[in-house]
């Protein structure tokens, strides 16, 4: 893209923002002192900040935006719709045209066992709404104890009450005294980390019985529902072995528990089919979404029930107590619905899956070659570098985790490309309209980060 003239006052935004603006996930002292980047325009795979900086959007926002920023289909819908109808409720007995037509089209594009949907305004709320729906579904079963649900530790979904308590995130489980009760955590599926002492697929069979071991211990009379996601977002792009879901699926099927796949990061194409558990052969009873579904440009979330859970829940004859104020917001529903009909226009899930995936997924497993990486992994549009202090140990950990990870983070945005760093792990999640030469830029801006991290970090003694 062409870079544009400084138009505006970055120095007094930072102020402005220090001074009234809290960020999620942030330490404040130390962000108002650095003061924030600014965002003030965004095109295709661009940003564009405060000081006429391009950059390339390398996480889709934050992991949502499919369909590239900056286009005048949603706008346009968004419009209409704000002039017809702005707002109105889906509670008391009541619809509206935008609501119905997005819940026919996400029907059409679920599984078949999946027709429908309800609706929420984030992918913390769904989890929170799969919280109460799973139990109160085997209330309703007549089966009231089991009220146990199962996640992962580092799974993440969301930053809610629930939400956090399923994820398996400890250091947010330390701040408000979490998770509450009747969430049990088993091991993730992360080979690089915690697996090498065996190859790959035993390490997935290894992992997936964990659950197995789990539902035995507690008694499968008391476990609700396990929840996970088909590929472990902000946990570090964890790419399960290709033993694991298999694995996983034959413990389900033994066992009258419900399986909840969180589709908010894998959910429209990511992976290069509609939602994450179809890549894997997965047939969930619930699916939680959000992101992609209007690509970022409202806020919406929903769950994607199955007839199972909604015939139960409905057959029970009484209300499913449960909802917010902007349940299937019309105009939120209208930007989903344009999103939608550009992913099908331009068929980029089937891209992901048999072009711009297969392209970048080959030149972002040639950065293992780099002296900092310890593995390089992707599928679909989403992948990771393991940064390491010593290729020749690649179980060995940097001394202060994370810090590697954050400088090669700051290094890459100094370049013009945001990937976001876990840990010591690089992580991208970029745009399903990704070019080709774009492709192309976004490796070769990594391997520059990567070589002046290095850089850094042999100077500074961090690397064996």
């Amino acid at each position: 893209m062409t870079a544009h003239s400084n138009i505006y006052p970055t120095k007094a935004l930072q102020e402005l923002d220090a001074a009234h603006h809290w960020h999620p996930f942030s330490d404040m002292k130390s962000l108002n002192a650095e003061g924030s980047r600014i965002i003030t325009s965004a095109n295709g795979v661009w940003l564009q900040d405060s000081d006429g900086k391009q950059i390339l959007d390398g996480m889709a926002g934050l992991w949502c935006v499919q369909v590239g920023h900056g286009r005048s289909e949603i706008t346009e819908a968004v419009t209409k719709q704000m002039n017809e109808l702005a707002y109105y409720n889906t509670f008391f007995k009541t619809t509206h045209p935008p609501a119905i037509a997005l819940s026919e089209k996400l029907a059409k594009l679920a599984p078949d066992h999946i027709n429908t949907v309800f609706y929420c305004s984030s992918g913390s709320e769904a989890n929170d709404t799969v919280f109460r729906m799973v139990r109160t579904y085997w209330d309703k079963m007549g089966k009231a104890d089991k009220k146990v649900i199962i996640g992962r530790w580092n799974g993440y979904h969301g930053s809610t009450l629930a939400g956090t308590s399923l994820g398996g995130m400890k250091a947010m489980h330390a701040q408000g005294d979490l998770p509450v009760s009747g969430v049990h955590h088993i091991d993730q599926p992360y080979w690089f980390g915690e697996g090498q002492d065996m190859n790959p697929d035993e390490f997935g069979i290894h992992i997936a019985r964990k659950l197995e071991q789990a539902i035995d211990e507690i008694g499968e009379d008391k476990v609700a529902a396990f929840i996970a996601e088909p590929i472990q977002g902000a946990g570090g792009v964890i790419i399960p072995p290709d033993t694991y879901w298999p694995e996983i699926k034959r413990i389900l099927d033994e066992r009258d528990i419900l399986f909840v796949s969180d589709e908010v990061i894998c959910g429209f194409g990511r992976l290069g089919e509609w939602f994450g558990s179809t890549f894997y052969g997965m047939k969930p009873d619930l699916m939680p979404i959000a992101k992609g579904l209007t690509s970022g440009y409202l806020p919406m979330g929903g769950v994607m029930v199955s007839d199972r859970v909604a015939e139960g829940l409905m057959n029970a004859g009484d209300d499913f107590n449960h909802g917010y104020t902007y349940s299937g917001h019309p105009v939120c529903a209208a930007a989903a619905l344009a999103n939608l009909e550009i992913i099908e226009r331009e068929g980029l899930v089937d891209r992901v899956k048999n072009d711009i995936g297969p392209y970048l997924k080959e030149r972002w497993l040639k950065l293992v070659e780099h002296e900092l990486v310890g593995e390089a992994r992707m599928t679909g549009l989403v992948g990771a570098l393991e940064l390491v202090p010593d290729k020749n140990n690649l179980t060995k950990k940097f001394s202060d985790v994370g810090v590697p990870g954050n400088l090669c983070r700051d290094i890459s945005f100094e370049h013009g490309m945001v990937m976001r760093a876990v840990r010591d792990s690089m992580i991208i999640s970029p745009p399903l309209v990704l070019s080709h030469e774009e492709a192309d830029h976004l490796v070769a801006t990594a391997e520059k980060t990567l070589n002046d991290t290095y850089r850094i970090l042999k100077r500074d003694g961090w690397l064996s």
